[in-house]
C-alpha cells in the first residue's frame, strides 16, 4: 500500500491536525523536512501538509528513512486494532510476527505455520504494510531494545542478543537509526527521574486506546483464576507465563491512561513476546470507538455503554490453557472449574519460584496432561473423555489455536470432538482466538441479561437479534454480562 494513498489521505491530515489520540497506531506520519516519523496525536506543532507522507507501520515509515520522534514515541503507540480483528492471511501474519515467530524461526516458519509460500506472504504484507516481515520484525526488535535498555541493567550486549539481534554491531546501528540516539544515549536519557524497581524485574506501561473500562476485563481474569497460576495480590493482577526461552511472571494494574506491567523473566529473549501475550490478553489493542459506536445503535445497549463505555474482551495468554479450562467449566460453577484446574496444575504443571508473590506453577502443557488418568477427574465419564480427546488433539498438533490460528477452520475442528457443543467453541474463539465476532448465545449468565433487558431468551432468537451487533458480538457479550451481580464484573478491593 503506497504512502500517499494510505486508506484516506484528507482523513490521515485531520487526525494530525487535530492531533487525535484515536488514530495512534492506524498510522504513522512522516515529514519530509525532518525525516522522522510520529503518532497522530504527537504533542509537537503538526508539519505543513506538503511535507507529510503516511505510513500503515512503523516498519514501514523505517524502512523509507524515517527515525522515531524524540517526543512521541510512535513505536511504543498502542498496535492497530486490524490484527486482532481480521481473520485473513496478513492479520494472522502480524499476529505471528508479534508472538516472535520471525525471530523463533525465520521467514519460512512464518510462512510454514500459514500454510502459504514465503513468497505469498511477502508479496501480501507489502502491499498492504509497506513491509515485509523481516522488516516488521527488524521493528519490534528495535523496540524490545529499547525497553531494555531504558528498563533494566543488563550490559549493552546482552540487551542485543535478548533482543533477537544476531550481533552487537547491527544492534548499534538500528537503534542509531531508527532512534538517532546511540544506546549508551537511550538509557542516560531514560535515567532521568527513573523509579527503583526490584531486581530482574522490568517495568513498563502497556498503551491502550481510551476509554477503557477495566472492571469486567480484570475482573474476570481474577474471578476465574487457577490458584498457583494466577493471583490478585496488592492491586496486582498476577500469573505466570510460559515462553519460548523460558518462563515469566507478570503483574499487572489497570491505571487511568495505561496499563502498569512488571515483568520477570528467566530470558530476557521473551520480552517482546511476553509485553504481546499480555496485550492480546487485555485486548489493550482493540478499538472501543469503532466498537462502541456500533453497539449503540441498539437501544438496549445504548444505556451500557454510556454508563462503562470501552469495555474489552478478556482473552487469554496461551491458547490450549484456556481451551482445556473451557471443559473444565463446563455446567459447573465459577468456583468449581477453578478446583479441577487447580487440581491439574498440582499434578501435572511445572512448579517456579516467585519470590514477591505466592505463584507456584505453570499451567501443564498438552504433551504434560496427554498421560492424565481419567479417573482422577472428579467429573462425570461423557467429560473425563471431551477433556481427554481435547488434550490429546492438541498435543499431536492437530487443531491449531495459536496466534496465527484459522479461526474458522479452529471452529469446525473443535465442533467435531465428542462433548464440545456451541458454548465451548464459542467461548474458545472469544477468549482463546481472539474472534471479536464470537457469541456464546446460550450462556447463561446472557440469557439472564437477556431477560431482564428484554430481548430475546431463547439462543436463536437472540441469535438473530444480535446480528446488527457484528462484527463486535464478543464485546456485546461483555456489556451483557456486566449487567448481572457476579464477581467477574469487579475488581476485589
Amino acid at each position: 500500500m503506497l504512502e500517499d494513498v494510505y486508506e484516506c489521505r484528507e482523513r490521515c491530515v485531520r487526525a494530525v491536525q487535530s492531533k487525535d489520540a484515536r488514530f495512534d497506531g492506524w498510522f504513522f506520519t512522516a515529514v519530509l523536512t525532518t525525516k522522522i516519523y510520529c503518532r497522530p496525536s504527537c504533542p509537537v506543532v503538526p508539519p505543513k501538509v506538503e511535507n507529510m507522507r503516511f505510513y500503515p507501520s512503523a516498519a514501514a515509515a523505517q524502512q523509507a528513512g524515517f527515525r522515531a520522534c524524540k517526543r512521541c514515541r510512535p513505536d511504543a503507540s498502542p498496535g492497530s486494532p486490524e490484527w486482532n480483528d481480521r481473520a485473513d492471511l496478513v492479520a494472522r501474519a502480524m499476529r505471528l510476527i508479534a508472538d516472535g515467530v520471525v525471530d523463533r524461526d525465520g521467514v519460512p516458519g512464518l510462512a510454514g505455520q500459514l500454510g502459504y509460500s514465503v513468497r505469498q506472504v511477502q508479496r501480501q504484507l507489502l502491499a498492504e504494510l509497506g513491509a515485509g516481515p523481516l522488516a516488521l520484525a527488524r521493528a519490534q526488535r528495535a523496540q524490545t531494545a529499547r525497553l531494555l535498555i531504558e528498563t533494566s541493567s543488563l550490559q549493552m550486549a546482552d540487551v542485543a542478543f535478548a533482543a533477537g539481534f544476531s550481533s552487537v554491531r547491527t544492534f548499534n546501528e538500528t537503534v542509531q537509526e531508527v532512534f538517532a540516539l546511540s544506546p549508551t544515549e537511550l538509557r542516560r536519557r531514560a535515567r532521568r527521574g527513573t523509579t527503583t524497581v526490584a531486581p530482574g524485574t522490568i517495568s513498563l506501561r502497556l498503551p491502550f486506546r481510551a476509554p477503557l473500562t477495566p472492571d469486567n476485563l480484570f475482573g474476570h481474569l481474577i474471578a476465574t483464576g487457577v490458584p498457583g497460576v494466577e493471583e490478585w495480590r496488592d492491586g496486582h493482577y498476577r500469573r505466570t507465563l510460559r515462553l519460548p526461552h523460558g518462563h515469566g511472571v507478570v503483574a499487572l494494574r489497570p491505571m487511568p491512561d495505561h496499563i502498569a506491567c512488571q515483568l520477570s523473566l528467566t530470558d530476557q529473549r521473551d520480552l517482546a513476546i511476553a509485553i504481546s501475550r499480555c496485550r492480546r490478553m487485555l485486548d489493550l489493542d482493540a478499538d472501543p470507538i469503532a466498537v462502541d459506536d456500533l453497539l449503540s445503535e441498539d437501544p438496549v445497549l445504548a444505556p451500557l455503554i454510556v454508563k462503562a463505555p470501552g469495555r474489552r474482551v478478556p482473552h487469554t495468554v496461551d491458547g490450549e490453557e484456556f481451551a482445556v479450562r473451557a471443559v473444565l467449566g463446563q455446567q459447573v460453577s465459577t468456583a468449581a472449574a477453578r478446583t479441577h484446574g487447580h487440581r491439574l496444575v498440582l499434578q501435572h504443571g511445572e512448579p517456579i519460584e516467585d519470590a514477591t508473590g505466592g505463584l507456584t506453577h505453570l499451567f501443564p502443557t498438552m504433551q504434560a496432561l496427554a498421560g492424565l488418568d481419567p479417573e482422577t477427574l472428579a467429573f462425570p465419564k461423557s467429560r473425563r473423555t471431551t477433556l481427554t480427546t481435547l488434550i490429546r488433539t492438541l498435543a499431536d498438533g492437530e487443531i491449531d489455536l495459536g496466534a496465527g490460528a484459522d479461526w474458522n477452520r479452529a471452529r469446525e475442528q473443535l465442533a467435531a470432538l465428542p462433548g464440545i457443543g456451541p458454548w465451548t467453541v464459542e467461548s474458545i474463539a472469544m477468549r482463546a482466538l481472539g474472534d471479536p465476532d464470537a457469541f456464546v448465545a446460550s450462556d447463561l449468565g446472557i440469557r439472564y441479561a437477556a431477560r431482564d433487558l428484554g430481548l430475546p431468551e431463547a439462543p436463536k432468537l437472540l441469535t438473530d437479534h444480535a446480528r446488527a451487533w457484528r462484527p463486535w458480538r464478543a464485546y456485546a457479550v461483555q456489556y451483557l454480562w456486566a449487567t448481572g451481580d457476579h464477581a467477574i464484573n469487579k475488581i476485589p478491593e
